[in-house]
């Protein structure tokens, strides 16, 4: 079958994304809810800052913005997380970065499947933060074994989906009309099913362990648990989500409110109470898929991530005072101007050449203050650790145990996913790397400034 016929995986990446949006849309109405205020706030916020208007249209940030999402799934199998990766690849999205949230006393860890380059980015930057369920965190060996046996009897693919990877693998890629069908089939995978597939007495068991095993064992398959728009204005969204009929979360998870947003600030909407149906015809409820926002700031250096963290670390040390208070005031320590993030090597920055030619003689610096170059920064594209742990809490109830404050396990993790997961930072860097080679600069020539 010649190439020219095949879908690009961007194209099949978008076609899912939108099947899925409109499948979570119809399951969980909220979600509606918060698009079309999303949407609002987008409008208004940009319709309020014309050079944020420019900016987003010149870095292609505005357009993706109806159509950027992130999912979330949690996966119970080795099996299940290998067979997520071959799906995903053929969408375009691969594994980038690796996540421990047993720290946080959440039994799982997890990495984002998502596209990797500029131009794949652009055109949907669908992410799925995946999680993969870790049954020794299990305190109760017993129960651990149940878990583990209801596991490995379930099969989360249907077969045409598994055809459809094979198809794929033979011929180098999918038409368009197989592209459909691996899009309808493979979007059955992450349906929500009301009827339970244990019985009452061993769901109210794995909740009592800690309700997101419950979330992960106790169904045909791994539901998507929330689905999250991208929003430029997280806290006007946080303040109007009441009068749209949303409980919103306490307070917005991540770095405090900026002039330059740094990496990523999230909320969500309360969770549904859901009912369910055991195997042994009890009747139940179930509470665990919610509806999210984000909203993206600039992509930290090495240097910048390791200056964050120290004053998140800040934060939770001292707690005389309010966390929002406590927050802001730490941060300011932190530069909240693109030039002084650019200068201190803090941030990632992708560089344009504004004239035919770029000038002899001049320094970086030289350049930027003339204008022949312009230093546009870098969109944060993953995720944040306590940030992700920070909404799991809060829409599954606190549960942090001894049993579950363990070690990462990223070996163990990346032998069940079946490769190495991406360096975000190496994408970063290469990004900027690269914006400098086409303006006719060097990574050495940005250091030497």
């Amino acid at each position: 079958m010649p190439p020219c016929s095949h879908v690009s995986p961007d194209e099949i990446r978008s076609r899912f994304a939108n099947a899925m949006s409109a499948m979570y849309r119809q399951e969980v109405p909220s979600y509606g809810t918060l698009l079309d205020l999303v949407k609002e706030v987008n409008q208004q916020t940009v319709d309020a800052d014309p050079v944020l208007k420019m900016r987003l249209n010149s870095d292609h940030t505005y357009a993706r913005l109806d159509v950027e999402r992130h999912g979330a799934i949690r996966l119970g199998t080795p099996r299940e997380l290998e067979t997520c990766r071959k799906v995903f690849a053929v969408m375009g999205m691969f594994p980038v970065g690796y996540y421990d949230l047993s720290v946080a006393g959440i039994p799982v860890h997890s990495t984002a499947f998502r596209p990797l380059d500029d131009a794949a980015l652009s055109r949907n930057p669908f992410r799925i933060f995946t999680s993969l369920l870790r049954p020794e965190l299990i305190a109760d060996e017993g129960l651990r074994q149940t878990a583990m046996h209801v596991l490995q009897k379930r099969e989360i693919f249907t077969p045409e989906t598994k055809n459809l990877l094979e198809l794929h693998d033979r011929n180098g890629g999918l038409t368009s009309a197989e592209a459909d069908r691996f899009v309808s089939k493979t979007l059955e995978t992450f349906r929500w099913h009301r009827e339970a597939s244990v019985s009452a007495n061993t769901y109210h068991r794995l909740h009592a362990a800690h309700r997101l095993v419950a979330d992960i064992v106790c169904f045909k398959g791994p539901h998507v648990n929330h689905l999250t728009p991208r929003t430029l204005d997280i806290d006007a969204v946080q303040e109007l989500m009441p009068e749209r009929g949303m409980q919103a979360k306490a307070r917005v998870e991540g770095p405090p409110r900026r002039l330059v947003p740094l990496l990523l600030r999230q909320t969500s909407f309360a969770a549904l109470k859901e009912e369910i149906i055991f195997t042994d015809g009890e009747a139940g409820t179930h509470t665990a898929r919610f509806g999210e926002i984000e909203q993206r700031g600039i992509a930290l250096t090495p240097k910048g991530r390791a200056l964050y963290d120290t004053l998140l670390e800040q934060v939770r040390q001292e707690s005389t005072t309010p966390y929002e208070q406590r927050l802001a005031e730490a941060f300011r320590a932190f530069p909240d101007d693109e030039q002084e993030l650019r200068r201190q090597k803090l941030a990632f920055f992708r560089y344009r050449l504004t004239t035919p030619t770029l000038p002899a003689g001049r320094s970086l610096e030289d350049l930027i203050a003339e204008g022949a170059v312009i230093a546009v920064p870098i969109t944060y594209e993953d995720f944040l650790p306590v940030s992700a742990a920070g909404i799991f809490q809060s829409n599954l109830g606190e549960h942090k145990t001894a049993a579950t404050m363990q070690a990462a396990s990223r070996t163990a993790f990346e032998k069940a996913l079946g490769t190495p997961v991406q360096n975000e930072m190496v994408l970063y860097a290469a990004m900027q790397a690269a914006s400098l080679e086409q303006v006719g600069l060097t990574e050495t020539e940005l250091c030497n400034v």
